[in-house]
């Protein structure tokens, strides 16, 4: 919430604000953090041969204190992400601070991978918090150069589709190299300073030595059909694994035998010319498949990402997870499946789109159900995540009834929330796809606590315009209004307040017409916030006692004392210390008995606000500090962050500036890592102190 100069509150009551004397600011604070290191290339290819000049020009182009952009061409299948691999894993010491890996391919329905969602995950993946990266694309390139700044680093852009898409991604380190791999050429980056490698297509002799390294001495014994062979994988990489894949498995099988079957193979779609098929080659290993190798292989190409892990597989294909697991990695060692990672696996894109080919051949009832049981476990996996977070939330969804969650802790739940935050939100647009409006709008319930810890504005907003008439459609009124409260508490943390208060209204009328307590209750309480951030403090008082009123009779405990909460702030803001002192401390003590860490220490921070205010800093600086244990010990960095927001100001009223500079300049950059407004009015506060 932003502080106005007659130090009252404005804003959301969603995440804790308070404000002392002349606070003027809000203040995200922590233990440095030591930068991580990444090596998130997927492993170096097995069967690598030839590309001798090419490497050597890689070699050539390594220049000392000269930044390296190399750009490697050619068609699909030809073997550009292999070559990157091979010597970038061969370079890894020149790159002692982390190498990055990110494909760019149109892996999901929303189209091609975009940079801003790219510098998200590579600022995870360099340790910065999720709830500290900024939410447009500006503020993350600004962070990402800093970082990257004065690091021995290496990307690889895999499968870029434009220039456009590769120049938010380069970084600035004169000691960086970023290897980029396209079907297109790219020119558009030689001024960016690219270099241009073309690759193409193996010739016989490259050919018969990929084939010798699978396949043996059989080669050399059948000279005449080692390059028949190689003819009729037009030399591409990819098809000769798959060849030799088979016939390493089939030691007695003649390479005559082989050719004869390729060219008895009906050469369709997948065509390099006249002559050649690449799907040709695909079906040969695809048909001799057994069933359940078979199954596995199309339906997994159903998962609407690049990658996924052995459980998702298994929920698509619909049997036991290590059944799953030792047949995934069957298909790895026939070439048809690629391990990119611990227990996740993906498909070349010629392979993925050859086996979502033979994937819509069948039935379109057995997809159907395949892409139904993806999207339940992904849903199901939120849920148990959620009732980690938020165990005492009334929900509306059906899956919260009866259920255990899986996540021991809130630190694992987060973990895996942001791990499979792009599937997450990918599975809920192929829910709203297939028609499946009963797993739409659960989908954006079940993201409340995420969304509160992680403050993913864009994807809340997109899931909501997918779930709201999705409930809609659907006839479910009460979970309509529990979406559109939700819609309350986003836009009121952007100061978006008539787009709030119209969907608290609707909201509220929903539940009033249909007799639901649950819902008046919860359309109040954010509609109380919203008025207390358009500085309507009667109103809001008036809201949400009302909402205290309802949540006295029907509980929950936590919901009533979250309700005093909030009444004692805006107290605060109304200047009746008292009052609020008193509602603060009994919510307090209520959060503390139903075992509520970040409940209590945002209590506790309130209290410490009106003792700073009332001057009493070794009071306020105690509380402060109990709220950040709690807090700590739940792994909550965003409310976390505003705790040491307020022992910024403790360190200012002591007249200690430079410990005051010191955390208001570190709450600035975590501001406008997030995009929030609250940077600027810690912009006007610095400026203060330098005066």
């Amino acid at each position: 919430m932003p502080y106005s100069s007659d130090n009252s509150m404005s804003g959301t009551v969603s995440g804790q604000v308070v404000q002392a004397g002349s606070i003027g600011s809000v203040h995200f604070h922590g233990p440095r953090r030591q930068p991580m290191i990444p090596f998130q290339l997927p492993p170096a290819p097995k069967l690598f041969t030839s590309r001798s000049r090419e490497l050597a020009a890689l070699d050539g182009w390594l220049e000392a204190d000269e930044a390296l952009l190399v750009v490697i061409s050619g068609p699909g299948g030809v073997g550009k992400t292999s070559l990157a691999l091979r010597w970038l894993h061969g370079a890894r010491s020149l790159f002692s601070d982390g190498q990055l890996y990110v494909d760019l391919a149109s892996s999901a329905r929303g189209g091609p991978t975009t940079p801003e969602e790219v510098l998200e995950w590579f600022l995870l993946a360099l340790g910065v918090p999720s709830a500290e990266i900024p939410s447009g694309l500006a503020r993350r390139q600004a962070v990402f150069r800093t970082l990257t700044a004065d690091r021995a680093v290496a990307l690889l852009l895999d499968n870029a589709i434009s220039a456009a898409q590769v120049r938010p991604l380069l970084p600035t380190s004169t000691r960086s190299a970023v290897v980029v791999t396209s079907r297109w050429r790219l020119g558009g980056l030689a001024v960016d300073g690219a270099r241009f490698a073309e690759v193409g297509s193996f010739d016989e002799d490259a050919s018969l030595e990929l084939l010798e390294r699978a396949v043996g001495s059989r080669v050399r014994s059948e000279p005449d059909a080692a390059r028949e062979l190689a003819h009729l994988c037009a030399g591409l990489p990819i098809a000769l694994s798959v060849i030799g894949a088979r016939l390493s498995t089939r030691p007695r099988r003649s390479l005559s035998k082989e050719v004869g079957s390729l060219r008895a193979e009906r050469l369709a779609t997948l065509t390099l010319n006249d002559e050649v098929s690449v799907e040709a080659v695909f079906d040969l290993s695809y048909v001799e498949l057994p069933p359940r190798h078979a199954r596995v292989y199309r339906l997994c190409a159903l998962h609407p990402r690049g990658s996924f892990g052995v459980e998702a597989a298994a929920a698509a294909v619909g049997e036991p997870i290590p059944v799953v697991e030792q047949l995934l990695e069957e298909l790895v060692e026939k070439n048809l499946l690629t391990e990119v990672g611990d227990d996740r696996f993906g498909f070349h894109d010629l392979l993925r789109l050859h086996a979502r080919r033979h994937a819509d051949r069948v039935s379109p009832s057995e997809r159907d159900a395949a892409l139904r049981r993806l999207v339940e476990w992904y849903l199901d996996r939120l849920v148990d995540a959620d009732l980690v977070l938020r165990p005492t939330r009334h929900r509306v969804g059906p899956r919260y009834h009866d259920r255990r969650s899986l996540f021991p802790t809130h630190r694992s739940a987060l973990l895996w929330l942001e791990k499979e935050r792009t599937n997450l939100r990918e599975a809920c647009r192929v829910a709203h796809d297939l028609g499946h409006d009963d797993l739409v709008w659960q989908f954006c319930e079940a993201m409340w606590g995420f969304y509160l810890h992680s403050r993913h504005h864009d994807d809340w907003f997109a899931l909501h315009g997918l779930g709201v008439p999705a409930a809609v459609r659907c006839g479910n009124r009460a979970a309509e209004a529990k979406l559109r409260a939700q819609l309350v508490f986003a836009h009121g943390a952007l100061r978006q307040f008539p787009e709030a208060e119209r969907e608290g209204l609707r909201a509220l009328k929903i539940a009033e017409e249909d007799g639901d307590d649950q819902g008046v209750a919860v359309a109040l309480t954010e509609l109380g916030g919203v008025a207390q951030g358009a500085g309507d403090l009667p109103g809001a008082l008036e809201r949400l006692t009302r909402a205290r009123g309802i949540r006295r009779h029907i509980g929950p405990p936590r919901a009533e004392a979250l309700c005093a909460r909030r009444i004692g702030e805006v107290l605060f803001e109304l200047g009746c210390d008292d009052e609020a002192m008193t509602e603060l401390v009994a919510a307090a003590d209520a959060m503390d008995l139903l075992g509520d860490h970040v409940g209590r220490a945002r209590c506790l921070m309130s209290v410490a606000a009106i003792a700073l205010r009332r001057e009493r800093r070794d009071s306020a600086e105690e509380r402060l500090e109990a709220a950040l244990d709690l807090l700590r010990r739940v792994g909550a960095p965003f409310y976390e962050a505003e705790v040491l927001v307020l022992l910024g100001e403790v360190a200012e009223a002591a007249a200690d500036l430079p410990r005051a500079r010191e955390r208001y300049g570190e709450a600035k950059r975590l501001f406008d890592s997030l995009g929030n407004p609250k940077a600027t009015t810690i912009s006007v506060k610095l400026s203060a102190l330098d005066a």
